[in-house]
């Protein structure tokens, strides 16, 4: 099945929208590492977009761009004027969840239960989609408790798509809705990505995108030659984010290097310094702690996060920034000793 009148370009990775985890700062800082990959906001309810403070709930720098916000919710006119706000503002797309198995979620009947109800989804959609000039996409289960076959998901699919959905990105497991934490949904369940590869061989003209499960580039670019269109990357990209310090060279024919993780950790504490001055009551730590896993497999890497963490100088953050890049070069310069040592 291909829909009509697609909207905007398929990137081929992305950053999974992860909540107390994917804010403006962690977005500012992937962005120094990969300008081309696709970020995403935290999941915002329509609640929050409609009657939150909006610079609070929405803002963004330009800088983060290509960024697209996630909703969640389940009533189409909401969605639609959420979807209208999105591109006042400059977003770049539209999403809706239909993948968190909290119960908080679940109570508020958004989420993956809402893949038990295809029309209502299929109706969110299309209020999104004649609001705005936007994608309006849609990350997904491959099913729920209940509703677990690959025939289940075709039928999901197909509703939405005939709606106009631009992408549909499947998380490769089932959510269970009873008896599971949204910790233990991200692990218990089974991957299945062959129904992933088999849904984009069956739909061709839709835009499938991969996530779950996916710990690096080499692994993306596994995914990416079994036929899906793009790839989501989620905690791995929080955990080490230089990993993507490689995705525009290799997945978007990017021709300038990167620049270093020390280059980055630099630009960072700038950032964060600024950031702090804008916002005083914010502590130092909630902004810094997006930056502690840069060095991750590096020399030094357990001393950056501890100077990182762990002082209480609420002050100069790029003293401390610099503190803990010293003890990351003296690391590298201890290694360098004991080769040159060992050779000699």
């Amino acid at each position: 099945m291909a829909t009509a009148g697609k909207r905007g370009v398929v990137r081929a990775l992305s950053v999974a929208p992860m909540m107390e985890w994917t804010d403006r700062n962690f977005r500012w800082l992937m962005r120094q590492i990969s300008r081309r990959t696709l970020l995403y906001t935290e999941m915002v309810t329509t609640g929050a977009a409609l009657h939150g403070e909006r610079d609070i709930v929405l803002g963004f720098d330009p800088a983060e761009g290509p960024l697209a916000l996630q909703l969640g919710g389940d009533d189409p006119r909401a969605l639609a004027e959420c979807a209208r706000i999105a591109e006042d503002m400059g977003y770049d797309e539209v999403n809706l969840n239909v993948g968190c198995p909290s119960d908080r979620v679940q109570g508020g009947n958004f989420g993956a239960c809402l893949m038990g109800q295809p029309s209502r989804v299929a109706a969110c959609v299309a209020a999104m989609r004649a609001a705005v000039s936007l994608p309006v996409t849609v990350k997904h289960r491959i099913g729920i408790d209940g509703r677990e076959r690959y025939e289940d998901m075709i039928e999901f699919v197909d509703a939405v798509a005939a709606e106009g959905c631009d992408r549909f990105t499947v998380h490769a497991r089932i959510a269970v809705l009873a008896g599971l934490s949204p910790k233990e949904n991200r692990t218990v369940p089974p991957l299945r990505y062959p129904e992933v590869y088999q849904l984009k061989v069956e739909r061709p003209g839709l835009t499938i995108e991969l996530n779950g499960g996916v710990r690096s580039l080499d692994a993306a670019a596994e995914h990416l030659g079994a036929g899906v269109d793009a790839v989501m990357i989620g905690r791995a990209a929080y955990e080490d984010p230089y990993c993507f310090a490689e995705v525009d060279r290799r997945f978007f024919a990017e021709a300038e290097a990167p620049p270093s993780r020390f280059e980055v950790a630099r630009r960072y504490a700038e950032h964060a310094e600024a950031h702090l001055r804008a916002h005083p009551r914010r502590k130092a730590s909630a902004v810094l702690r997006h930056v502690l896993g840069l060095f991750t497999g590096q020399p030094g890497a357990r001393e950056f996060r501890r100077i990182l963490s762990e002082s209480r100088d609420e002050r100069d953050v790029g003293v401390r920034m610099e503190a803990a890049l010293t003890a990351v070069r003296r690391a590298h310069e201890r290694i360098a000793e004991h080769r040159a040592a060992a050779g000699s």
